[in-house]
């Protein structure tokens, strides 16, 4: 099984550890077009022009810092990915937390979209840094136009020949788009809030708590040491987890789509 996340805006801080090097990446096939990236933003970042480099990656006055740190990526030190995402549903997946057969399992299969980094493993050290997947940037354009190109054959690969579970958000879902029979063995999942009004249960999408949601959602996949071989599996395994899942009708070659229902928040 292949999941793949969303990475966060919050990062921690790389502490000592070593330089990046991108001869250590998983997806060595992405790190031309990781090379290309990095250099368009450390000049952008670096350039004289501050004010533009902050509109294009919709940075406010007081987030220059951003920039000062992007500047200093290639001598910047490093922490694993899945140290260095700090935001909601990393908060929720709390991976340090994992029994160790967890979390091997979590290196093995998920993999997280970056704007940066086009996808990145749970083991690959890369520094902090500020790169949307809304950015343009010098000679490289919209992210995730670029993206969308450079992505297809690595995550095609990644996939192998299991379900994949996908929870990317936005833009960063633009990137990496899967087609014919590997589109069968995809998933995705909208979240729902359930509750009463006059006696009548209404459901409606939530957003901070999604990503809280997609985290504990994962998190209890990892735990119960799931290994479904379908797209149909993966559903059944969520709902052995006791969580409650509605399938929608798709058509041959088409996504699934799940909504997965919660009543507390």
């Amino acid at each position: 099984m292949l999941i793949l996340l969303p990475p966060s805006e919050g990062k921690a801080d790389a502490g000592t550890g070593r330089r990046w090097a991108p001869d250590r990446l998983s997806l060595p096939e992405l790190n031309p077009a990781r090379q290309r990236v990095l250099d368009a933003l450390v000049a952008l970042s670096a350039g004289p022009d501050e004010e533009a480099a902050r509109a294009a990656l919709g940075l406010s006055e007081g987030q220059r810092g951003e920039l000062r740190r992007n500047a200093r990526l290639r001598e910047a030190a490093t922490a694993p990915a899945e140290r260095l995402y700090t935001g909601v549903l990393y908060e929720a997946l709390d991976l340090a937390s994992l029994p160790a057969t967890a979390q091997r399992a979590a290196r093995r299969s998920i993999l997280i979209s970056s704007g940066l980094w086009g996808a990145v493993r749970l083991a690959d050290r890369i520094p902090p840094y500020r790169c949307p997947i809304g950015a343009r940037l010098p000679d490289v354009g919209a992210l995730s136009t670029y993206w969308r190109r450079e992505l297809t054959p690595a995550v095609d690969a990644a996939a192998g020949r299991g379900p994949v579970l996908d929870l990317r958000s936005g833009a960063y879902a633009a990137t990496w788009t899967p087609r014919g029979e590997l589109a069968e063995r995809t998933v995705t999942v909208r979240v729902l809030h359930e509750r009463e009004v006059d006696g009548v249960p209404v459901r409606s999408v939530v957003s901070h708590f999604n990503k809280a949601t997609k985290g504990r959602l994962v998190r209890d996949l990892l735990v119960a040491g799931a290994r479904p071989r379908t797209a149909a599996e993966l559903v059944g395994a969520l709902r052995e987890l006791k969580h409650t899942v509605l399938e929608h009708d798709t058509a041959a070659g088409r996504v699934r789509q799940l909504d997965l229902v919660v009543t507390d928040l």
